[in-house]
C-alpha cells in the first residue's frame, strides 16, 4: 500500500485484481482525505478497469476496497456494496446525460436516485449549475449543448450528491483546446472545494500536474511509480514515463565516475553511485554537431540521426548510435546542421547534465 503520509487518515484503501477481457489489473491504491490523485498510464495500461473497479461496475477476482473506514467489497469476506449505495460520483469521458431529460434534471437524477424529493432536488442541481456557470441553461437538452458544457453537466450531476469518493475518467478527452483549457481550469476550483476523495485518470502529465498532489502511474494492469508530480518528472522509473515528461532514461549501473550501459556503452558523470541506477538526460542538454566537437564535454559519439520532428520553433531530433538519445535544438540550428534522416551526427553532453539515482 502506498504510503500517503505519517498519520494520515486514509479515505481510500484499496487492493483490486480485477480483469477486463485479457488486461489483469493488480494494483494497490490509497488515498488520503483531501488528496487529489492521478492514475495515468498508456492507452491499456488498465486505468478505466481501476476506476470501474473502485465504483463497484466491475467485480473484483480478489482484494477489497474501503471508503472512510468502510469495507464496500471484500472478495474473501463475501462483502459487495452495491454502485449505487458506495457513495461514489463518476464523470465518465464522454458526459453520458440522459438525452431526454433537460439539463437540471439530469444534474438532479442522482439526487432522486437517493431519495431526495423533486422540488429540493430541483434547487440542488440549479445551485450546481450556478456553480458550474450554467445557470442559464437548466431547461435545455443535451443534444444542444458543446462538448464542454456537457462535460460540465456531467461534473455538477456527480458533484451534487456530495459523493465520499469522485472518480473523473479522461474527463477532457473528448474536448477541443480551448475548452479543455477552461475546463480544467474550473474543475481545478471545484476540487478544491470539494472535501471528499478525488482519483482523476489522464494520460496527460500537464492535466496530472495542475489537478493532482500526487501521480499513480499504471503500466500492464501493475503500479510502477507513484509520488507528487515534481518527484515523478525528475526521477522517471519507466520508459513511459521518461517519455511522458520529456527526458532520455537510461538504465546502467553505477561505477563511481560513470554508468555503464547494456552493451558496454559508458556515461560519464560526476557521481553514479554504485550498483543498478537510472540516469536521465534532458534533450536540451544534448549537444549536435556535424564534425567531433572541440572542447571538453565527457560524453562524446557519433550516431546516425534517426527522425526529425519539428514543432514551432524547436526540433526534436533522434540519433541512434552506441546511446540512443533524443535532442531538442532551434529550428535555426538544426537547420544549420543539414540533419538529415539516415545521415551522421555527432552528439556531445556534458557529465554535469546527466542526472544518476538508484534503480
Amino acid at each position: 500500500m502506498g504510503t500517503i503520509g505519517d498519520g494520515a487518515l486514509m479515505s481510500l484503501e484499496a487492493t483490486v485484481r480485477a480483469r477486463a477481457g485479457n488486461l489483469l489489473v493488480d494494483a494497490e491504491l490509497a488515498v488520503a482525505t483531501g488528496e487529489v490523485v492521478a492514475v495515468l498510464g498508456p492507452n491499456g495500461a488498465g486505468k478505466t478497469t481501476l476506476l470501474r473497479a473502485l465504483a463497484g461496475l466491475l467485480p473484483l477476482e480478489a482484494g477489497r476496497v474501503v471508503l472512510d473506514g468502510e469495507v464496500v467489497e471484500d472478495v474473501a469476506a463475501g462483502t459487495w456494496v452495491p454502485p449505487h449505495r458506495r457513495g461514489v460520483g463518476v464523470v465518465f469521458q464522454d458526459a453520458l446525460l440522459f438525452p431526454h431529460l433537460s439539463v437540471v434534471e439530469n444534474v438532479a437524477f442522482g439526487l432522486r436516485a437517493r431519495g431526495r424529493r423533486r422540488i429540493p432536488a430541483r434547487q440542488s442541481a440549479t445551485e450546481w449549475l450556478a456553480r458550474v456557470g450554467l445557470a442559464a441553461e437548466a431547461g435545455r437538452r443535451p443534444a444542444t449543448l458543446s462538448g464542454g458544457e456537457a462535460q460540465r453537466v456531467a461534473v455538477a450531476r456527480a458533484l451534487a450528491t456530495e459523493p465520499r469518493l469522485l472518480l473523473l475518467d479522461e474527463p477532457f478527452a473528448a474536448l477541443d483546446l480551448p475548452a479543455r483549457a477552461a475546463l480544467r481550469r474550473d474543475l481545478r476550483a471545484h476540487l478544491a472545494g470539494f472535501q471528499g476523495t478525488r482519483v482523476v485518470v489522464t494520460h496527460d502529465p500537464l492535466e496530472a500536474a495542475v489537478l493532482a498532489d500526487r501521480m499513480v502511474v499504471l503500466e500492464e494492469g501493475r503500479v510502477v511509480q507513484t509520488g507528487p508530480p515534481a518527484d515523478v518528472a525528475a526521477r522517471p522509473r519507466t520508459r513511459y514515463v521518461a517519455d511522458l515528461v520529456g527526458v532520455n532514461l537510461f538504465v546502467g549501473r553505477g561505477m563511481g565516475d560513470h554508468v555503464e550501459l547494456a552493451g558496454g556503452a559508458v556515461l560519464v558523470t560526476p557521481d553514479a553511485g554504485r550498483g543498478d541506477v537510472l540516469a536521465t538526460v534532458h534533450p536540451r542538454a544534448v549537444a549536435l554537431h556535424r564534425e567531433r566537437p572541440a572542447g571538453t564535454p565527457r560524453n562524446v559519439w557519433v550516431g546516425t540521426v534517426g527522425g526529425v520532428d519539428r514543432e514551432g520553433g524547436r526540433v526534436r531530433v533522434v540519433v541512434h548510435g552506441p546511446v540512443d538519445v533524443v535532442a531538442e535544438v532551434t529550428a535555426g540550428a538544426a537547420d544549420e546542421l543539414r540533419l538529415d534522416e539516415g545521415g551522421p551526427c555527432w552528439v556531445a553532453v556534458k557529465a554535469t547534465e546527466v542526472a544518476v539515482y538508484p534503480a
